[in-house]
């Protein structure tokens, strides 16, 4: 799912979601989607609805990991566990450098990662694809 969407909370802002479910037959490990540096991470407790559900990205537990770009730009990067994907592992830290692809974490079975872009960003990949992590680029800031 891609959409643009203006949130608050831990994340505020507008912003170009896009959505990638992972069933039990996907690799689960999450990748950077741009270079930067974990300014924050935010774990919060919660349901393991179906990750697949659009009320998923708010009550399950999820991990929100903030990434500032070299030129300021905020990047968000959500782990969301599952119905039966019961554990995020994040093993990247708050003021840590990060490369575009880089491994920071993983989630077990059944899952959802959302990458929240600035509004102005340009999305190139296109709905319903099926993405590569580290290669499949989702798009690219303005």
């Amino acid at each position: 799912r891609i959409e643009e969407v203006e949130v608050q909370g831990t994340i505020s802002g507008r912003f170009k979601k896009i959505s990638i479910f992972m069933n039990v037959f996907n690799v689960h490990v999450n990748r950077a989607p741009y270079d930067g540096k974990i300014e924050k991470i935010y774990y919060h407790k919660g349901k393991f609805l179906s990750a697949n559900l659009d009320k998923a990205s708010a009550e399950n537990e999820r991990n929100e990991v903030m990434i500032r770009t070299k030129d300021g730009r905020v990047i968000w990067a959500v782990q969301i566990a599952g119905l039966i994907a019961r554990r995020i592992v994040c093993w990247t830290s708050e003021g840590t450098d990060i490369s575009k692809g880089e491994r920071f974490g993983l989630i077990r079975f059944g899952s959802r990662v959302e990458v929240f872009l600035p509004s102005d960003s340009r999305i190139v990949v296109n709905l319903n694809a099926k993405v590569r992590a580290g290669q499949t680029p989702l798009g690219y800031l303005s």
